[in-house]
């Protein structure tokens, strides 16, 4: 017999009535572009919009408020590199509670500024979010601070759910819903939203959870039935980087959940200059696999479809990292390197050739010393600006045409 979920619909509609409090009812978008690729009617629902940039304002106030008023007095304590500080601190400023927030050493300067300009207090320690949670459970023994966690609790997950009822509400003939998922929190509590409404109308949505490939934990779980932590965390979504899954969301996301895909850090480049350029929306690595999953066919969706972008708070060095990263992955800007025999015109009949296929140079170094360059040669090493693969090939066979050898230079 299965158990009882540790979430029901009862407790997302409660935190329904909760989260109105203090948080925006975000849009919901159509976005005809992606849905061409999808084949299907696909609406983004911005929760990068959210106050506070993310979904995490919402599981952070229904936990907290249901507080006691010692507990409150004692104040709370979390761990964070960005989206749970901001939202933690945000809740607890709507509710008067002394916030302290932990946040490791490297956490970016726009998300430590904002924790503190929520009002909560912010620390700095440890090199990972995991060493900076170690110290947060530390000050909470220490101080009697409570602990809010992330992702695993009943609570937390009930108040992320909420964010499936309104998307119900504003898209009533949904039938896939698609979300990122790092400890599980959202994935578990929009599934329990809109797996048990959808029971309740007489019919079914199929909801599906997308994970970065290199920071994985939820497909070895699901396989063995039990939470498989993993060794390694390595992906530029460092909002679903989470090394092991909650066991309370896992506990709901193996009943309900139709299935967990990975996508790569090419494909989260591709999907964020994808949002900025066709959709005009800011949204952080983690907040746009879902839209990845899709462009790059992990996930086949079937009928009316909804993608949880769920939050938008992304540094500026990291997204110009990301854009040069999406760019190269998309062909339309590439390095080539092209060896010559060292005389004159060589380099000018090279440009000609790149500016009649209407192709862009960004970049030219050009070197005589090397250990690979033989003498009288030299190797010429061009950025370039395309529109795509396929016109990327175009100039490199114009190229090999007249004799030149263009190599690819790998990102």
């Amino acid at each position: 017999m299965t158990e009882p979920l540790s979430v029901t619909l009862a407790d997302v509609e409660r935190a329904q009535q909760t989260v109105e409090e203090i948080v925006m009812r975000t849009p919901v978008e159509k976005s005809r572009a992606l849905g061409r690729i999808a084949g299907q009617d696909v609406y983004f629902k911005c929760e990068n919009l959210q106050r506070a940039g993310s979904f995490k304002v919402r599981g952070a106030y229904v936990r907290m408020a249901q507080l006691s008023e010692e507990e409150k007095h004692r104040g709370v304590v979390a761990a964070s590199a960005g989206n749970h500080a901001q939202g933690v601190a945000v809740a607890a400023k709507g509710l008067g509670i002394k916030a302290t927030i932990f946040m490791p050493l490297g956490a970016a300067i726009p998300k430590v500024s904002a924790t503190r300009g929520h009002g909560a207090e912010v620390i700095l320690e440890g090199e990972t979010v995991d060493q900076a949670l170690e110290a947060a459970k530390r000050h909470a023994e220490e101080t009697g601070a409570v602990f809010i966690h992330p992702f695993d609790h009943p609570q937390v997950v009930a108040g992320q759910g909420t964010i499936g009822l309104e998307l119900l509400e504003q898209v009533p003939d949904l039938d896939t819903v698609i979300c990122g998922v790092g400890g599980g929190g959202l994935l578990a509590g929009v599934a329990v939203a809109l797996k048990e409404k959808a029971k309740e109308l007489g019919r079914d949505i199929t909801v599906i959870g997308v994970q970065a490939e290199n920071a994985a934990a939820y497909p070895p779980s699901l396989a063995a039935d039990a939470l498989v932590p993993l060794t390694k965390v390595s992906t530029i979504a460092d909002g679903i980087a989470v090394g092991r899954p909650g066991q309370v969301p896992f506990s709901v996301i193996r009943e309900l959940v139709d299935d967990v895909v990975t996508v790569s850090e090419d494909a989260l480049s591709r999907a964020l200059i994808f949002l900025l350029e066709r959709a005009k929306m800011v949204v952080e690595p983690a907040g746009a696999v879902g839209v990845a999953a899709l462009m790059e066919g992990a996930v086949t969706p079937k009928g009316t479809t909804a993608v949880i972008l769920s939050g938008g708070n992304i540094d500026p060095l990291l997204m110009l990292k990301v854009i040069q990263r999406g760019l190269f992955a998309s062909g339309r800007f590439i390095t080539v390197r092209i060896m010559l025999d060292d005389r004159p015109g060589s380099l000018k009949s090279i440009s000609r050739i790149i500016a009649d296929n209407d192709a862009n140079v960004t970049r030219v170094d050009h070197t005589r010393i090397g250990g690979s360059i033989a003498m009288g040669r030299v190797a010429i090493t061009i950025d370039l600006e395309t529109k795509g693969h396929e016109h990327a090939e175009t100039v490199f066979e114009a190229l090999r045409a007249e004799g030149f050898e263009p190599i690819v230079q790998e990102g």
